[in-house]
């Protein structure tokens, strides 16, 4: 059927040469830009996810920061708020204690007018019950 006479081993020969003339010419440069691309792409990629870790212990590392910083805020507001209750209990227990003072004075001085006032009542009373004897009795003979 096939007649294998010197074209057979003139087309494998052809063949062959045009294997390696395409794998010189054609192959390789499109081997080595593909190569190339890929080098690329595979450096792309792993800077993009270093770049991407990197921002995410950033971001954690700022969440951190923020979280520590209000919970500082929140502990300095918590310490103003005790102290400033603590200074209003201190100063009511202090105008109480002036308010109670202040009562006290005012009721020793209130006693002290009104043991006056009876003192003072008393004269007026033995005065006007001599006159009131002088007149209902006469004058006294003086002793």
């Amino acid at each position: 059927m096939f007649d294998f006479d010197a074209t057979l081993p003139f087309m494998a020969l052809q063949f062959l040469l045009l294997a390696a003339l395409l794998n010189v010419i054609f192959y390789k440069p499109l081997t080595k830009v593909l190569d190339d691309r890929d080098n690329y792409i595979r450096t792309n990629t792993l800077d993009a996810r270093e770049r991407l870790a990197k921002a995410e212990r950033l971001t954690q590392e700022y969440e951190q920061q923020l979280a520590e910083a209000r919970r500082q805020s929140q502990a300095t507001v918590e310490a103003a708020q005790a102290d400033a209750k603590k200074i209003t209990a201190e100063k009511i227990a202090e105008a109480q204690r002036e308010a109670q003072a202040q009562r006290e004075q005012a009721a020793v001085e209130i006693e002290q007018q009104k043991q006056q006032a009876l003192r003072e009542l008393e004269q007026r009373v033995d005065a006007l019950s001599r006159q009131i004897l002088e007149k209902l009795l006469g004058p006294t003979p003086a002793r």
